[in-house]
C-alpha cells in the first residue's frame, strides 16, 4: 500500500512542527520534526565543542539520532538519550543552523528520514523536505510568516523560563538563522517550485490547522 507524504518547509519560528503535530494527530499520519534532529546534533556539538564545520565532520560518526513515536508523538533521543525537552533555547537552534550547513551531516540523517516516509503516512516538515528530501511528496507546503510575527510567538512560548531572551534578542536571532539557512551553499531554504504557500502571519494556530488538515484530505480522497 502506498504511503502518503506531506512535505511542509518554512523559516525558523513559522510554526512547523507545533502545526504539523496537530494536523498529524487529527489525520493519524506520523509527524516527523526534521529540524529536531539538526537541533539534536546542534546539541551535542554544543556539549562537545565540536561547532567547527572540521570537528563535526570529524565527529559526526558518534552522533546517534532516533526518533521514537508514541502515537503520532515524535521523542528524540540522541545517543540513547531523550533530549525533546532541551532542544527548543535559541542556542541550540543556531548550533542547529551551523551544523546543518555541513554536508556530512545531512549525509548522516539522509537515510533514517527517507525510510520513516517510506513506511508511514508522513508529515514532515523542515527546510528542504519538498525539494530534497521528498521531492515527490504527494502535497507541499512553505509556511512562513513575517520575521517580528516569529519573534513574537517564540518570545510568548520562552517568556515563562528562566533567563529568557529579550523579544529584540530573539528576533535578532531569527533574522541572523533566516540570512543563513537561506544562503547555505547545501539545500538552501527555499519554496519548492510546486508548493504551495501559506503566509501565516494574521492567521490564528487553529486556523492554520484546519486549512492545511482540509488540504491533506483534499490528497487522500484524489
Amino acid at each position: 500500500m502506498k504511503t502518503i507524504n506531506i512535505a511542509i518547509d518554512g523559516p525558523s519560528g513559522a510554526g512547523k512542527s507545533s502545526i504539523s503535530k496537530a494536523v498529524a494527530r487529527e489525520l493519524c499520519f506520523v509527524h516527523v520534526d526534521t529540524g529536531a534532529m539538526y537541533r539534536a546534533i546542534g546539541l551535542y556539538a554544543l556539549r562537545h565543542d565540536y561547532l567547527e564545520r572540521e570537528t563535526i565532520e570529524a565527529h559526526i560518526g558518534e552522533v546517534e539520532i532516533e526518533l521514537k513515536f508514541i502515537g503520532t508523538s515524535q521523542h528524540v533521543m540522541l545517543c540513547g538519550e531523550d533530549v525533546t525537552d532541551y532542544i527548543r533555547t535559541p542556542e541550540v537552534s543556531m548550533a542547529a543552523s551551523k551544523v546543518s550547513a555541513v554536508p556530512a551531516v545531512r549525509e548522516h540523517l539522509l537515510g533514517l528520514q527517507k525510510r520513516i516516509a517510506s513506511e508511514n503516512n508522513v508529515i514532515m516538515d523542515g527546510r528542504d523536505i519538498g525539494a530534497v528530501i521528498l521531492p515527490d511528496a504527494d502535497l507541499k507546503i512553505f509556511l512562513t510568516a513575517s520575521a517580528e510575527e516569529r519573534a513574537s510567538r517564540r518570545y510568548l512560548e520562552l517568556r515563562e523560563k528562566p533567563d529568557c531572551p529579550s523579544y529584540e534578542e530573539i528576533l535578532r536571532d531569527i533574522e541572523q538563522r533566516d540570512y543563513n539557512d537561506m544562503h547555505r551553499d547545501i539545500a538552501p531554504l527555499r519554496q519548492a517550485e510546486d508548493a504551495v504557500l501559506v503566509d501565516t502571519t494574521s492567521m490564528g494556530f487553529n486556523e492554520v490547522v484546519e486549512r492545511i488538515t482540509a488540504m491533506v484530505r483534499e490528497v487522500m480522497n484524489g
